[in-house]
């Protein structure tokens, strides 16, 4: 692929994006800020017992959070683990324990981190019952957290901070299910498979009795869509998005990096509509696009200009690439899958040079914020602002306010926490991998600094929900699924909690008016602030793991 076919397909990507923002980002403020309920979702909530018109405190929808993130762990491991007494299960023996632990948490948690390969271990049953639902619903979970903490900016005096369950149903019903229906039928057409039919043994043109080889089936296109759009990530194959019979051609891995970044791109929109400012909306887009741009520049140029043994040898390092899309399109969907808690690869990330996985690597290290996940990305900046606004605050000796609520101690305590949690669990997760028996067996590289980059990159992509892997780490062991199990749901529910308890203590606040010394926090000045307040927290926190391991790399 040239540099003139590789940036112009980004350059229509973003452009696709561009024309999207507006539309979906006010739909999307529009079905949360409706005080009217469809008659679908009106028959849901009769069925299930859900009152619609109430609302809860922030405590109230955390345990709602986690009481439907337990007992769906519960049911999608049930559901592993008697597979091969399921209809549909294609010949697949059940998941072991350990593995089942590991894969129904990592669903559960948006993180599709996966130590299985998918045709060889899921039945269909499995793949659209168990994965596919929760590739909806753990979705809806992180955008309902965002909306949460929206409300909270909102509003003034007030203990509540919405409805979970009708916040998930609305999320659900009217985003979800109706852009993934529309894409499965595109994807269909454009050759994803989509078919319940068993794997077909077939001859091969090499003849003899021994050569063949399998041909999977099943029911991809439905799942590959909502895997991108949900910013799941989780593969029906064990080549993720690379595999031809998820990605065809190079259109439908187009379609993939525009799904993946989507929603995550137009939800600043739908921040700046419903806290009645627009600018604050793009200024958090604008933190988000500085990110991603310098990102991008920096993967294309480490992956095409650097003095490798590859590139010396064959003009581009295309190993672990997928030949029909080219190093420049791999790079743009490494940096948007990376950036966004989306963890499906169409290359193989361990394969990448050393600097350019150590991008990667920080791109996770960022809190995926870049435009982040759908839900927790927004949630996530809006915490980097926060603390942008506690030290600007700091510096002028003012009590610092973000869209008239002040940033006290207890404000403040909260966003620390939320910052504070992923690193802890990347580093304790990485120490403690690295001295535990038998854990460096799984690695391929020992005796280099990659070994210690792909158990770096192994808890980067598990603490952070992102579940992309560097490929060289062989995670199916009793330790690799435990550990990172672990480090997924806490990643996941103790930001979460922190979230939402700062959802309720803004919605208590009154509103402060803005006054001639109060700092605008919708300029260009404060997009710098708040981009590099991300960045030195991230580089003060990972730099020196990163330069044991990537770093090094990259310079030996």
């Amino acid at each position: 692929m040239t540099w003139f076919t590789g940036i112009t397909q980004i350059l229509l990507v973003l452009a696709l994006l561009a024309a999207a923002h507006k539309p979906l980002g006010a739909y999307m403020a529009q079905v949360y800020l409706s005080p009217k309920d469809t008659k679908a979702e009106s028959l849901f909530y009769r069925l299930t017992g859900v009152d619609p018109h109430s609302e809860q405190r922030w405590r109230t929808y955390f345990l709602s959070v986690l009481g439907f993130s337990l007992v769906s762990i519960l049911v999608l491991y049930a559901l592993l683990r008697l597979q091969e007494f399921l209809p549909l299960s294609n010949g697949k023996t059940a998941v072991l324990a350990d593995q089942a632990f590991n894969t129904a948490i990592s669903f559960v948690t948006n993180t599709n981190w996966q130590s299985y390969s998918g045709e060889a271990t899921m039945g269909y049953l499995s793949q659209m019952a168990g994965l596919a639902v929760q590739n909806f619903v753990s979705a809806a979970v992180g955008i309902s957290v965002a909306i949460a903490l929206i409300r909270g900016l909102m509003r003034q005096r007030s203990l509540f901070i919405g409805n979970f369950w009708v916040d998930l149903t609305r999320t659900t019903f009217r985003i979800l299910l109706p852009i993934s229906v529309i894409f499965a039928l595109l994807y269909i057409g454009l050759g994803v498979i989509e078919n319940l039919t068993p794997d077909q043994v077939v001859q091969t043109v090499a003849g003899g009795a021994q050569a063949t080889q399998t041909i999977p089936g099943g029911p991809n296109a439905s799942q590959e869509v909502i895997k991108h759009l949900g910013t799941n990530g989780g593969g029906f194959f064990n080549a993720n998005s690379a595999h031809p019979l998820s990605s065809p051609n190079a259109v439908v891995n187009l379609f993939n990096i525009f799904l993946i970044l989507l929603i995550p791109s137009a939800l600043p929109r739908t921040f700046g509509i419903m806290v009645g400012s627009r600018k604050h909306g793009w200024a958090i887009l604008g933190v988000m696009a500085t990110f991603f741009v310098v990102s991008l520049v920096a993967v294309i140029l480490t992956e095409t200009t650097l003095p490798t043994p590859a590139t010396d040898a064959a003009g581009a390092a295309m190993e672990g690439r997928e030949t029909r899309f080219g190093v420049i399109t791999s790079a743009f969907f490494a940096v948007s899958t990376t950036l966004t808690s989306t963890g499906a690869v169409d290359s193989f990330h361990s394969n990448y040079s050393g600097l350019g996985g150590g991008v990667l690597m920080l791109n996770m290290m960022l809190g995926e914020i870049a435009p982040g996940g759908v839900g927790s990305g927004l949630y996530g900046m809006l915490i980097v602002a926060i603390v942008a606004v506690f030290v600007c605050g700091l510096m002028v000796g003012r009590t610092p306010e973000f869209l008239g609520k002040k940033i006290r101690k207890k404000e403040i305590t909260l966003a620390s926490a939320v910052i504070l949690i992923t690193p802890t669990l990347v580093l304790a997760g990485t120490a403690v991998a690295t001295m535990w028996p038998g854990a460096s067996d799984s690695i391929l590289n020992t005796d280099n600094p990659h070994g210690l980059s792909e158990i770096l990159y192994a808890f980067t992509s598990a603490a952070n929900n992102n579940g992309s892997a560097f490929a060289g780490l062989d995670a199916n062991t009793p330790f690799y699924n435990t550990a990172l199990g672990l480090a997924m749901l806490i990643g996941r529910l103790a930001p979460i909690c922190a979230v939402l308890a700062l959802a309720g203590a803004f919605a208590a606040q009154p509103t402060t008016e803005a006054t001639p010394g109060t700092l605008p926090t919708h300029r260009p000045l404060f997009v710098g602030v708040t981009a590099g307040v991300g960045l030195v927290i991230s580089a003060l926190t990972f730099l020196p793991v990163l330069a044991l391991g990537p770093i090094n790399e990259g310079l030996l």
